[in-house]
This record gives structure tokens, C-alpha cells and sequence, in this order.
């Protein structure tokens, strides 16, 4: 395996991981654990050091806490909202037309985002660039990456742990390449069919070895 190919499997495990950690944590997500933990073990430190600081954090925590403070900060707190189109169209008409997007970015690329989260939401579009249309998923990174940064200084401002899953997806983050910058262009330029309006995304998932897909 050349070095790139080995970078790419990296982003694409940790983009996975902190996929599922940032999950409502339920029963699901911690019989995941064991699992996740094993894959940020072999990742390089710039992205195994925050998933296991967040990791440590659950494992010395009680659940019913992690639970309270995961919706206390995610559902409660505007400034610590983890659905992308919120921070760049609010609560407005335009904001439908934003997740859209990202279900036709989905769909074109084969990829079941589910039903259980609006597609702009951060777990799902790691899990699409982890496990999806790579070029696509960067593209998509790259355009929301004010909001992650915003998102991230937010919690780190509200002294949450979910700050370190945060760091670990901004050291994924894409450089902007000719063929991201193309693709961010194309997903900028062409809005959903109008056939997709309140259609559901397609297809199936992959899974990366022992995290898998939550779908």
C-alpha cells in the first residue's frame, strides 16, 4: 500500500469514527465501542489523540450523564447545532434546499444515508466521506468547513468533550484540490430535481472493517 493510499484509509477510519461517537450515545453506539477503540489504536496520533482523550471520557463517565449532556448540547443549544445548512441558512426556506442537496449528492453516489438524521447532519456526511463518493464527501467537507470550525470552537467554549471528536474531524478537513474545488463548483451550481422533494436517499452502504456503517 503506497503512503497516500495508507493517508486515505486513515482520514476515511477516523472520519468513521467520529462519525458514530458523535451518535446520540445509546446501546448501539456502546457495543460499537470496543470496536472503535481498536481502529483509533492503529491511526496515526494527529487523529487517534482526541478520539482517545473523547473515548477515555465515556469510558469514566456514566452513560446516563453522557446521555443528559449530549442532548443538553446538541439538542438544546443553537450555537452547538451539528446540522451544517443550519449554520449557513437558518431556519429558512432556503435551508431545505441546502439538506437536498446533500440527499442528491447521496443519491448519485449510491449511498443510503437512512432516515433516522437530516443529511446535513456532520455524523452523516463523515460517514458518506468515510465510506461513500470520496471526491464528493471531500467537496462537501471543504464547502461546510466554516461551520465545523464554528462548531467546534462552540464546544470548546461550553468545556464539552464532544470538543475532542471535533478536533480529530478538523485534522481530516481536505486540502482544496482542482478536482474538490470541480466537484464543490458542480454541487454549488446544480440544485435537486424537483422529483426528489421529499424523496428518501437510495442505495447501500459500505462498511470499514470492525466500525461498520450504522445503517
Amino acid at each position: 500500500m503506497t503512503s497516500d493510499a495508507r493517508m486515505d484509509q486513515d482520514i476515511a477510519a477516523a472520519r468513521l469514527a467520529a462519525s458514530w461517537l458523535l451518535w446520540y450515545p445509546d446501546d448501539v453506539l456502546l457495543a460499537r465501542l470496543d470496536g472503535i477503540a481498536s481502529v483509533v489504536r492503529e491511526l496515526p496520533d494527529r487523529f487517534s489523540e482526541p478520539l482517545r482523550a473523547f473515548l477515555d471520557h465515556l469510558d469514566g463517565t456514566p452513560i446516563s450523564e453522557v446521555q443528559a449532556h449530549y442532548v443538553a448540547t446538541f439538542d438544546m443549544k443553537r450555537k452547538a447545532c451539528p446540522y451544517l445548512t443550519y449554520w449557513t441558512d437558518g431556519d429558512t426556506r432556503n435551508r431545505g434546499r441546502a439538506i437536498l442537496r446533500f440527499k442528491q449528492a447521496y443519491l448519485e453516489s449510491g449511498f443510503d444515508a437512512g432516515n433516522v438524521e437530516l443529511a446535513d447532519h456532520l455524523s452523516v456526511v463523515l460517514e458518506f466521506a468515510a465510506v461513500g463518493d470520496q471526491v464528493t464527501g471531500e467537496a462537501l467537507l471543504a464547502e461546510h468547513s466554516v461551520p465545523i470550525h464554528l462548531l467546534r470552537d462552540a464546544l470548546a467554549k461550553l468545556d464539552s468533550a464532544y470538543v475532542h471528536v471535533l478536533d480529530a474531524i478538523v485534522v481530516t478537513l481536505p486540502t482544496i484540490t482542482p478536482a474538490i474545488e470541480a466537484r464543490m463548483a458542480q454541487l454549488a451550481a446544480s440544485g435537486p430535481p424537483a422529483e426528489m422533494v421529499g424523496l428518501e436517499p437510495f442505495g447501500v452502504s459500505i462498511n470499514i472493517e470492525s466500525i461498520g456503517a450504522r445503517r
